[in-house]
């Protein structure tokens, strides 16, 4: 309880004034009594007068702030958070960090929210989870965007993670390059050779979570496969134009610095006539061939309702750690036909999004 005492130490000592300006009209018991009253009544007044309490909400994310796809999905986040109740400049204050793919700003990014001491911090990507994580083992986290909680280490157990950390994965297993290949593979049969594209500095386990799901898909369809690490635009244009002899394909592991970059990865698809998979469907959206992924909008919304559960007093290690419920498939005609390629019926009926 917060009060004023010395503003209520001088509005005593002026009472004491008037008391002796009033003389015995007035009895000294009585009015000790009503002061004594006031002063116990002062801190209910002054109480009264304040707002809620606002309470602090972190959000790091992995990606670039210019990127729209994830602008919309903080927004999205952030109305589900006022549905439930929470309104940035009223009852809570939400403080945003883009670290660009830059591993040196997730960590500095992450101290930095950390001295501002926030309720509960959402971070977006595997390795901004991690900058996190690293600096903090109280302050409750909720992730979004990471491809394997367990792998990475954040969480021991997917229903029970402990700790200060929950959130949703996009995957969860190493299974997912493998998948991605398999699609891949149904929209572009006659590819030999495919290659697996990720920075070793931002991808989960290094890029090498996914490498064996993918080697042995591509064993089974008699792909050779090409292991692809790249860290700037130019490795990437690179990598993709050693592709572009014989039929060959790309699987681009969706990860911060290829979700950044992705670009760069369009173009170059497109210029060395490389059929690719991504996970996130801007990349079908933006001209690539194809994506193969779970809904974000989704999960944010999801983590939105978190977020409030942990604002209300719950435990991030007692809420389970989430897997995607639904996958979502988008193609892009244009592109297939630019590359010389029939998307089969099957997969068109399938597919949640077709870009004429």
């Amino acid at each position: 309880m917060h009060f004023d005492v010395k503003l209520c130490i001088n509005s005593v000592a002026s009472a004491g004034v008037v008391l002796s300006r009033l003389g015995a009209g007035v009895k000294r018991r009585d009015f000790i009594q009503g002061i004594a009253g006031v002063i116990t009544a002062w801190p209910l007044a002054a109480d009264a007068q304040q707002p809620g309490a606002v309470r602090r909400i972190g959000v790091l994310m992995g990606f670039s702030e210019s990127d729209p796809q994830f602008q919309t999905l903080v927004i999205q986040f952030l109305q589900e958070l006022k549905r439930m109740g929470w309104t940035d400049g009223r009852n809570m204050h939400i403080e945003q960090h883009w670290s660009g793919a830059d591993t040196k700003l997730m960590t500095a990014f992450a101290k930095e929210l950390l001295e501002s001491r926030p309720d509960v911090i959402l971070t977006s990507s595997t390795p901004a989870t991690a900058a996190l994580l690293h600096e903090t083992k109280t302050t409750p986290i909720v992730f979004t965007i990471v491809a394997n909680a367990t792998a990475a280490g954040f969480v021991s157990n997917l229903a029970h993670p402990g700790g200060n950390i929950t959130g949703f994965v996009t995957q969860e297993g190493v299974d997912a390059g493998g998948k991605w290949l398999s699609v891949l593979k149904e929209v572009a049969p006659s590819i030999k050779r495919a290659g697996f594209m990720f920075n070793p500095d931002t991808a989960p386990g290094g890029g090498k979570d996914f490498v064996a799901s993918f080697n042995a898909a591509a064993a089974i369809y008699g792909i050779e496969p090409v292991t692809l690490p790249v860290h700037s635009d130019a490795e990437i244009e690179m990598a993709i134009a050693s592709l572009e002899l014989g039929p060959a394909g790309l699987v681009i592991e969706a990860e911060a610095f290829t979700t950044v970059h992705i670009g760069t990865i369009i173009a170059s698809t497109e210029r060395y006539r490389v059929p690719a998979i991504f996970e996130q469907k801007k990349f079908a959206k933006g001209g690539g061939l194809i994506s193969y992924g779970p809904s974000f909008p989704e999960i944010f919304r999801n983590a939105a309702s978190y977020v409030d559960r942990i604002l209300h007093g719950e435990k991030p290690g007692d809420l389970p750690v989430q897997t995607p419920t639904r996958f979502e498939t988008t193609i892009n005609l244009r592109a297939a036909r630019a590359l010389g390629l029939t998307v089969p019926p099957t997969l068109l009926a399938t597919a949640d999004e077709v870009i004429e």
